[in-house]
């Protein structure tokens, strides 16, 4: 019997479905990921509210990852310079490649994201326990 989330099951989620992890005022929502996916890539939306930063400039050392815009106009840090994105966008970010994301806009800003290979979400407890601890 397989799994109820197997990765050789299809994966139907509606607007809004996914795994929510609150980060201050950014709302991720992982609509599949290692357990889904075989841990082959992740699948998350993040969601910002009107001017409000992301998660810092940061790096993955062997993890690549892809940005579409689904909402908005943020602001997405490739390496050294901030690329301005409207809805539609798309942004792949090598591995070891620095990025941020921010939302420097007065309306909400969503994009969707794939990290590739998976398992990014294992650090999802932890980044919210750090943007509990550091409103």
């Amino acid at each position: 019997m397989k799994h109820p989330h197997s990765h050789q099951d299809a994966l139907i989620l509606k607007s809004g479905e996914g795994r929510e992890y609150i980060c201050g005022n950014m709302t991720a929502i992982f609509k599949a990921d290692e357990n889904e996916t075989d841990a082959r890539y992740s699948i998350s939306e993040w969601w910002m509210q009107p001017h409000s930063d992301g998660p810092g400039a940061h790096l993955h050392e062997t993890h690549d990852e892809v940005f579409y815009v689904l909402e908005g106009s943020p602001s997405i840090l490739v390496g050294e310079e901030w690329v301005e994105t409207e809805k539609g966008s798309m942004i792949r970010i090598p591995a070891n490649t620095l990025h941020d994301f921010a939302n420097r806009k007065a309306e909400r800003c969503g994009l969707l994201n794939f990290f590739i290979p998976g398992g990014f979400e294992r650090n999802m407890p932890a980044i919210v326990k750090w943007f509990e601890e550091n409103p």
